[in-house]
């Protein structure tokens, strides 16, 4: 539950680009929270690169989450250095954190069991986290679920809405399971025989690491998930990604008859990552 709700939300449209936005309370002055990790200019990038080359002592130790050629190789912007070039020299990898031990989950049969699904069944889970930007993908996803229960009598689509979204605004069909919240949602994804989720990097790297066939739809024009996401999830091997604007219903069906409980030979996700990122830090006390 969030601390306070929006008093009003919306999305703003300039040049055929939706950016999505939440007003809390009326009053001046007004203050803007952009977050930058979306939608930014080089000049943003060319600002940060100068302060730490400026004043190093400032900080004691980063730890990038990951690895290094989990980094794109492309330029910060014109005339700025290369991303994964400059992150070595300023950086220490520390491999990814799950925030679970996947092989917790390598009896997927015993914990289907403790969450209630049926060998016979094929489970696809579709959430697109908490906010309430991915309502459009949610809604195609269930305009798609009766011609994907028609190709694949098995189905059980389980849709996760999350705080932001009204689960009776979406389209309601027989044997489509509608939630606004499951508990320990990293579980359900670990027994799924698909998910369809957007690009976010944590659900992604969850369903990486407990090895599980997924479908991702980026959010249009949103660097991260159209960039560093889809190059990290391609060092795995992990995934298949869908523009949205070439998700149709029945699209998404066929896909969902492709994927589901399809074999997968993703690269191993590291377990330790959080252990040596806690050295890392160790060295600094």
């Amino acid at each position: 539950m969030r601390a306070c709700q929006p008093s009003r939300e919306g999305y703003a449209e300039r040049d055929g680009v939706k950016i999505f936005y939440e007003v809390f309370g009326t009053g001046e002055p007004t203050v803007l929270l952009l977050p930058t990790w979306s939608i930014i200019h080089s000049r943003h990038w060319k600002m940060q690169i100068e302060h730490i080359a400026r004043f190093p002592r400032l900080r004691d130790r980063a730890i990038f989450v990951g690895n290094d050629s989990d980094i794109v190789p492309d330029a910060f912007g014109p005339e700025l250095p290369l991303i994964r070039d400059w992150t070595r020299a300023h950086y220490s990898f520390a491999g990814y954190v799950t925030g679970f031990d996947p092989s917790d989950f390598a009896d997927r049969p015993r914990l289907r069991r403790e969450l209630g699904y049926r060998d016979e069944e094929q489970v696809c889970i579709v959430t697109v986290g908490g906010s309430g930007v991915g309502s459009h993908l949610l809604r195609r996803v269930a305009e798609a679920f009766r011609e994907a229960k028609r190709q694949n009598p098995a189905l059980r689509m389980i849709v996760v809405t999350g705080p932001r979204m009204d689960a009776a605004s979406l389209p309601q069909h027989d044997g489509l399971e509608v939630h606004g919240f499951i508990h320990q949602p990293y579980r359900h994804l670990a027994a799924c025989d698909l998910a369809i989720v957007q690009g976010g990097l944590t659900t992604c790297m969850e369903l990486t690491a407990t090895r599980r066939p997924f479908l991702y739809v980026p959010l249009g024009h949103h660097f991260e998930q159209n960039f560093h996401v889809r190059h990290r999830l391609n060092q795995y091997r992990a995934g298949r990604m869908l523009n949205f604007d070439q998700a149709t219903p029945d699209t998404i069906a066929e896909m969902i008859t492709q994927e589901i409980g399809r074999q997968v030979d993703y690269k191993p996700v590291e377990s330790d990552g959080a252990t040596r990122a806690a050295a890392l830090i160790a060295e600094m006390l």
